[in-house]
């Protein structure tokens, strides 16, 4: 995009860039933990570092579509939640040939088994022990850690990383590993059983050691 303000020439480029969060064992305390995929730079600027998936905006695609599509090429995903976060355009966002660039940022949730499928310089990351990242990417994710966790409280969005059935205790495994702090287990299930937000299903779940779960839905958002 080029534009001209006050007689300056400003060369402007936008491009999307996407947080994914998953929800996988910690390799040390297997205890249930954030990670998110990151892709290795082949090309100068920072080249080497890793760096959030994304890519430039088409002419002739919308942000969303955008999105999905720079997801499918570098990591191979196609997560089912995808929601636009923020616009990170500080007048320092310059790529190697000095045009700065406005990236329109998304956050994804995908489960856990979504996240088997490799592509070529993508590593999964725990998201609170990145490597240095490129460009202002750490901020970005800070920032998506930050909204992640003021929403998951509030709002369905837990139930995203689970598949369509799940029990009131993984859900409560969401919510303690997103939050990184324990929750009293009775407590928790009187509030999501009066939240409005879930449906109990006639189905179980069995093969534990303890007696059958019930399973629940989320009720469908209008």
């Amino acid at each position: 995009m080029v534009t001209l303000t006050g007689g300056v020439l400003d060369v402007t480029a936008l491009a999307v860039s996407t947080v994914i969060f998953a929800l996988r064992p910690h390799p040390t305390t297997r205890r249930l933990a954030l990670w998110l995929p990151l892709v290795r730079r082949i090309r100068a600027p920072h080249q080497g570092r890793w760096a959030l998936p994304g890519g430039p905006l088409d002419d002739r695609e919308d942000l969303a579509a955008a999105a999905s599509r720079t997801l499918r090429e570098t990591t191979r995903l196609t997560p089912d939640y995808l929601e636009q976060l923020y616009a990170f355009g500080g007048l320092d966002r310059a790529t190697g040939d000095a045009e700065r660039t406005v990236s329109i940022v998304y956050w994804a949730l995908v489960r856990p088994e979504d996240t088997v499928a490799g592509a070529v310089n993508v590593k999964w990351f725990l998201a609170d022990e990145l490597p240095e990242l490129a460009f202002d990417h750490a901020e970005i994710v800070e920032y998506a850690l930050w909204r992640l966790r003021n929403k998951v409280e509030y709002s369905q969005i837990a139930a995203s990383f689970l598949g369509r059935t799940f029990t009131i205790a993984e859900l409560r495994g969401v919510h303690e590993a997103v939050l990184q702090r324990p929750l009293d287990p009775a407590n928790f299930r009187r509030q999501m059983e009066s939240s409005g937000q879930l449906v109990a299903t006639d189905e179980f779940r069995t093969g534990g050691r303890h007696r059958p779960a019930r399973l629940y839905r989320t009720v469908p958002r209008p």
